[in-house]
């Protein structure tokens, strides 16, 4: 693939390449009857990493994720292809963590909550899921489909090993009543039409992944679990695409 990430210029850079931290982020799709849209917010322009930027709900993988529990859990097709390639030590614990992330960091940052009425068995591993199992709901993975994977380039301040999960709006509780005003994470956080969505100022993989979501969305389909999922990541200064 061509060598393309002009988005990450504003971001500061480093002379040596940083250790990629595990990351997670959801994408959204709300069926209106005058058409699909999807779920952005813009980035702060005080941030270190990809300033100004309209991006999908998201954030790093917290220890406290990987202790999270619940019944309704990913496919097993799904886990298998959070673990492939996974860096470091493969684990289940850490895949699931990653959903649960995505999930976790929808909450913090536009207050949308996807899961189930139900009561947690054991204490909140974090404050942050003690906050969100208060709302009387516990999280819910099984509406998730994992849907791309990407690596930061080298030499940025911020490197992030991203998986990018997708959900229907109909696995939200409470789509048009956010419990909190989010974390300051994301700001101007709306609802766009596809269009009018690649029209943003958008990260090159967030559009990447909004144009092959638009693609499938707009023509009927929804991911499945057993689908290839593409990993994109850069080597030797170009961009490579593999399929998970």
């Amino acid at each position: 693939m061509a060598d393309v990430d002009a988005d990450l210029q504003t971001s500061r850079q480093h002379a040596t390449a940083q250790k990629p931290r595990d990351a997670a982020t959801l994408i959204i799709i709300r069926r209106d009857p005058t058409g699909p849209r999807v779920l952005l917010g813009r980035r702060h322009a005080s941030h270190a990493f990809m300033p100004n930027m309209f991006v999908f709900p998201g954030g790093r993988l917290d220890p406290a994720d990987r202790l999270m529990r619940t019944e309704t859990g990913l496919p097993p097709e799904i886990e298998q292809k959070l673990v492939a390639r996974m860096r470091g030590r493969p684990s289940l614990r850490r895949a699931r963590g990653l959903a649960f992330a995505a999930v976790r960091e929808t909450f913090e940052e536009v207050g949308l909550v996807i899961g189930r009425k139900g009561a947690f068995a054991k204490p909140a591993p974090s404050a942050e899921w003690e906050t969100f199992l208060a709302t009387g709901y516990c999280p819910d993975l099984a509406s998730l489909r994992f849907v791309m994977r990407a690596i930061t380039p080298p030499g940025r301040t911020r490197r992030f090993d991203t998986r990018f999960f997708i959900a229907d709006s109909e696995a939200v509780t409470n789509l048009d009543h956010p419990i909190h005003n989010g974390s300051g994470e994301l700001l101007e956080a709306n609802w766009f039409t596809f269009a009018a969505a690649l029209e943003l100022d958008l990260p090159r993989i967030t559009r990447e992944v909004l144009e092959r979501v638009s693609t499938l969305v707009d023509g009927g389909g929804w991911p499945q679990p057993g689908d290839p999922v593409p990993f994109q990541y850069q080597l030797r200064g170009r961009w490579h695409e593999d399929l998970l």
